[in-house]
């Protein structure tokens, strides 16, 4: 009977016990918001800062980052599993307007207002450079189509008898114009096109001529981390246009970069979404900041950090008061 009444007691112990765990409030979950990594350094630079934003700045949210191609990015973002966009660079989007027009996208806002593509010198070669015992070798070059009679000051490494001009990279859109621009201008006859495999092989072929003082004249765009920390000169050419651009006859647009969401993602995180419309940056200040982060080899969470506490003011601009002093509070214990 004492045994029986024992279990009875113990039972009702073990069911009180699993009725006050079901009770208890669960634990609260913190909402995921997922951002495309197409895997180029601004963009995940851009991606750094936001998730300290998001994180720190405001309760109750994560975010996670949907590393893939721009292209299969892009179609998940369209279909909702992807959240939010930033650094769009639309020219580069053949579908982007027609994804606006049937809502499947929202345009949030201007990331970078001022961003830069074209074609570029350092600019010792203009002005030379007495520090480094530097004599210009192209004094009168200002504008693309004066690169006809400088031919011979931008010697080809294979064949010193060709100029040697770096085109774009292969496969992207700009190439294609880029390539039309210097059959038009006629620089096919006296330079040597020279298409490198890739973005940081471009890039590394200009740091190594500027580290010799060498002339070097190609393709460049900028926000990058080597417009800002080199010394470059955009050539100028003919104002950008259309149709007359696509044959390359005129110069590159300046094109906005864009931060963009899914259709569902304005209902989900309002707040966030307030945020995102008023995060602006600069083509210089990210210039410097992406040379920041090849000169230290730091990683982007530890350069969005630096940046943040470097460029203070933004918060202010970015986010209400209680946030950014939440986020302030939080950078302050950051090393």
């Amino acid at each position: 009977m004492k045994a029986r009444i024992f279990t009875s007691v113990i039972l009702s112990a073990v069911l009180l016990l699993g009725l006050c765990a079901a009770c208890k409030p669960a634990a609260s979950k913190k909402m995921t918001i997922i951002a495309a990594d197409d895997g180029w350094d601004s963009q995940k630079f851009h991606n750094a800062i936001a998730k300290l934003v998001i994180e720190h700045a405001y309760d109750g949210y994560e975010l996670k980052f949907s590393t893939a191609s721009a292209t299969m990015n892009w179609e998940s973002l369209k279909k909702g599993d992807v959240d939010i966009y930033i650094e769009q660079w639309i020219d580069t989007c053949p579908t982007y307007y027609d994804d606006i027009k049937s809502g499947d996208i929202i345009r949030v806002g201007v990331i970078v207002e001022d961003s830069k593509q074209g074609i570029y010198v350092p600019r010792y070669v203009i002005e030379g450079d007495k520090t480094r015992g530097i004599a210009p070798v192209a004094p009168d070059l200002k504008k693309v189509e004066d690169l006809v009679k400088y031919a011979k000051a931008f010697p080809d490494e294979e064949n010193p008898n060709w100029g040697g001009f770096y085109g774009s990279i292969p496969g992207w859109m700009t190439d294609v114009v880029l390539y039309k621009k210097f059959q038009y201008l006629g620089l096919d006859k006296t330079y040597k096109y020279i298409r490198l495999g890739s973005e940081a092989a471009l890039f590394m072929s200009l740091y190594s001529a500027y580290n010799l003082g060498k002339p070097w004249v190609g393709y460049c765009y900028e926000p990058t981390w080597i417009v800002g920390k080199l010394d470059l000169i955009k050539l100028e050419d003919v104002p950008f246009e259309q149709e007359a651009f696509l044959e390359g006859k005129t110069d590159f647009s300046a094109q906005e970069l864009l931060n963009i969401c899914s259709r569902q993602f304005p209902a989900k995180a309002p707040e966030i979404l307030e945020f995102l419309k008023k995060y602006r940056t600069g083509s210089k200040i990210l210039s410097e900041a992406l040379a920041y982060l090849d000169e230290t080899k730091a990683t982007h969470d530890a350069a969005a950090v630096w940046f943040l506490k470097k460029h203070d003011d933004l918060l202010d601009q970015w986010l209400p008061p209680a946030n950014a002093k939440k986020l302030r509070d939080y950078l302050s214990k950051q090393k």
